[in-house]
């Protein structure tokens, strides 16, 4: 078989610089007619292509068909898990869950301020049908006396600007002096807990936890104050008062 550099350069043409483009390719085609076609044995993708000045060779890849995954299938296998003892970490989630199919990964949330469980997680499971046996088992049944809620999780909510709940994250002034507030009514914001613990003391930030890449209120929240007294003050008038209509829960964090 020919070699690329003998094709390029056949060895009986004349001095190729001293040729016109034409004459050159002339004598080219000639001397191809003259010998076995070079390119039988050549691979099948492999096309020979000319331009003014040089001839190449190059490799045409190979169609290949392949499976894209949907880029709703981890959606779709990614579970929520809600209302989840704060003891409960990602092993001793991992070996509840894995009871009822395989899962890739488990991942309780946690507040990055306090540490505290968020009492939620997310957990991915290897397929689809693991993630429906999951909630088909699990779902109502309880953990540590909690009864848990578990389901697909939910898309985020694109009209909203989460901007604005993410600037509430930041804007957060952390204090030794701060209280938990648990139980909140969805509707609650953060300008609606300082205005209601501000008649007990003197309020230096608030936030309302939101879910995960969502808009939605994660039902707790917390109050940072001046002076440890304003806390105790704060528990002792507000734990379980109602607020928007919802008994809430006061304590330390």
């Amino acid at each position: 078989m020919a070699s690329i550099s003998s094709l390029i350069s056949p060895p009986n043409l004349p001095n190729p610089t001293k040729l016109s483009l034409a004459l050159r390719s002339e004598l080219f085609l000639q001397t191809l007619q003259r010998t076995t076609n070079p390119f039988t044995n050549l691979p099948k993708n492999l096309i020979l292509t000319s331009r003014t000045k040089r001839l190449r060779l190059f490799a045409v890849t190979e169609e290949q068909t392949s499976v894209v995954a949907s880029p709703s299938s981890e959606a779709a296998r990614r579970l929520y898990i809600g209302n989840i003892p704060r003891t409960v970490n990602n092993d001793e989630l991992s070996k509840i869950v894995e009871e009822h199919g395989a899962i890739e990964k488990a991942e309780v949330m946690y507040d990055k301020y306090s540490g505290r469980s968020r009492r939620f997680a997310y957990v991915t499971m290897k397929t689809v049908e693991d993630a429906n046996a999951a909630i088909e088992k699990l779902n109502g049944t309880e953990i540590g006396g909690r009864e848990i809620k578990v389901n697909i999780t939910e898309k985020t909510l694109p009209q909203v600007d989460l901007s604005l709940f993410q600037a509430d994250e930041s804007q957060f002034i952390d204090s030794p002096h701060k209280v938990y507030v648990g139980y909140l009514a969805k509707t609650v914001t953060t300008n609606t807990l300082k205005k209601f613990f501000s008649e007990k003391g003197k309020v230096v930030s608030t936030k309302v936890s939101r879910v995960l890449g969502t808009s939605k209120s994660g039902g707790f929240g917390f109050v940072t104050f001046s002076s440890e007294e304003e806390v105790e003050a704060a528990i002792s008038s507000f734990n379980n008062s109602l607020l928007e209509g919802q008994a809430i829960r006061v304590n330390k964090a």
